[in-house]
């Protein structure tokens, strides 16, 4: 894949975020960082602008992916943010603006299936491949695909 993205991983589960960080390289793609906490997502520097972040809705230091979503759309306006969590019904109706959810449990191959399609899209929108089962969109990404300028 010649389009690389630059992935920013926020899970408080070490084990979890290693096993996510190797599913985002096997796809070709780059982890910009890893946070636990909505703490360390405001420690990173102000340049990083990832393309896409995939967040857990449940993190370390008593902060939610939700505040992590509110922070990255605030600071990284053009990042896709796809929620990863066993705890989809914690999920507002809006997404609180996030753009899908991958619910855990999760396989390997549905996680890679999810990020080829994200890229697939990030680098020339709309993605020219299906949707995978493993992601659920949200009207956020269908709307922004659906007008891919603005």
């Amino acid at each position: 894949m010649a389009d690389v993205m630059d992935v920013l991983i926020v899970e408080d589960e070490m084990l979890l975020a290693m096993d996510i960080e190797a599913m985002v390289e096997d796809s070709g793609h780059r982890v910009l960082a890893e946070a636990a906490s909505l703490q360390d997502v405001e420690a990173l520097p102000s340049d990083l602008n990832p393309q896409l972040a995939l967040v857990d809705i449940h993190l370390a230091h008593n902060s939610n992916g939700l505040d992590v979503c509110q922070y990255i759309q605030e600071h990284w306006p053009e990042s896709l943010i796809i929620f990863v969590t066993a705890n989809v019904s914690k999920i507002p109706n809006d997404f609180s603006g996030a753009h899908g959810v991958i619910a855990k449990p999760f396989s390997h191959a549905g996680v890679v299936n999810a990020i080829k399609y994200l890229a697939n899209g990030v680098f020339d929108p709309p993605p020219s491949v299906p949707r995978p089962e493993s992601l659920t969109a949200s009207q956020h990404l269908e709307r922004r695909w659906a007008n891919p300028s603005g």
